[in-house]
């Protein structure tokens, strides 16, 4: 299968890429700028300037691309460069189906396209699966926006398939990695309470879901992309303690993180979202990692040891 990939530079997207190659699908990438390889295709989304004839010539296209959520405080400037850096990117690519057929191609029948479980919002021990709607705020407007976007793509007769991931656990990049160097430091903590629920995948589930929805014609719509497990963040935090060795005792009080972040906290770091992937459960996709901590191990690259 010919496959095209947007927001190939990520940390998903760069897996993504290995993944697939080995699976033996011929993948190209989409990338802002001069293309300087045979496998680039140039585009620039916030312009809408895509290569529709050349994006014809694939079975599939992989949308990964958006700015990291938690980077900053959400300013304005900041809100803004999210919500384009994900719809003006999805509107592009949704380009691709709705056009008609060009130079004598089919096109592409699978959009896969990047959503986030922060859709869901603040939902405190309420169970959320893919029937579950819409939650509050900024980032689950957004993301269901993001997921509008992609939608269009289905008008013309495409297969579409929204991922919604959990917090994707890797050493490369993503929320562990920020949270590395504190725990090294001993400096480790729960996040206000504590009893919010995290919904977690390794990042070889991910890109493993990311195969599946490639080559499993039944899946369809948004899809949560979590482990089956999800654990509270005392929970979380106590696994990485253990890893570590160390912890602080005391959390870090909602009052400084909101005074810090800002809404980012109250959206991200303080929510609640007990996510469970029904749709993956269903379909029999194999998880390779169930278990927090084993995903931990692997996601540090560190062998666990049996007590």
């Amino acid at each position: 299968m010919k496959v095209l990939i947007a927001g190939a530079s990520g940390m998903i997207g760069r897996a993504c890429i290995a993944a697939l190659k080995e699976d033996g699908h011929e993948v190209a990438r989409l990338v802002r700028g001069e293309a300087v390889s045979p496998d680039e295709l140039s585009w620039y989304p916030a312009a809408g300037d895509l290569p529709l004839e050349a994006c014809r010539e694939f079975n599939a296209i992989i949308n990964l691309c958006g700015a990291p959520i938690a980077g900053a405080r959400w300013t304005a400037r900041v809100r803004n460069e999210l919500r384009a850096s994900r719809i003006d990117a999805t509107q592009a690519l949704a380009k691709v189906f709705q056009s008609p057929s060009l130079a004598g191609h089919n096109g592409p029948q699978v959009l896969i396209n990047a959503s986030a479980t922060g859709i869901y919002g603040d939902r405190g021990n309420l169970e959320l699966n893919e029937s579950t709607g819409p939650g509050s705020g900024f980032l689950a407007g957004l993301c269901r926006d993001w997921e509008d976007a992609a939608m269009m793509a289905g008008e013309s007769g495409a297969r579409v398939v929204c991922l919604r991931f959990g917090m994707v656990l890797s050493h490369e990049g993503g929320a562990l990695q920020r949270m590395i160097p504190f725990y090294r430091a001993g400096l480790g903590c729960s996040l206000g309470t504590g009893r919010q629920w995290m919904s977690w995948i390794s990042l070889e589930d991910a890109v493993g879901v990311v195969r599946f929805a490639l080559s499993n014609s039944a899946l369809a719509g948004p899809v949560n992309v979590v482990s089956p497990d999800s654990v509270t963040n005392s929970g979380f935090t106590r696994a990485l303690g253990r890893i570590f060795g160390r912890q602080l005792a005391m959390p870090l009080p909602r009052l400084m993180l909101r005074i810090t972040y800002g809404a980012l906290a109250d959206e991200t770091l303080l929510a609640s979202a007990r996510v469970v992937p029904a749709k993956l459960v269903k379909a029999g996709y194999p998880f390779r990692y169930r278990n927090l901590e084993d995903a931990l191990y692997q996601a540090l690259a560190m062998e666990k040891t049996e007590t």
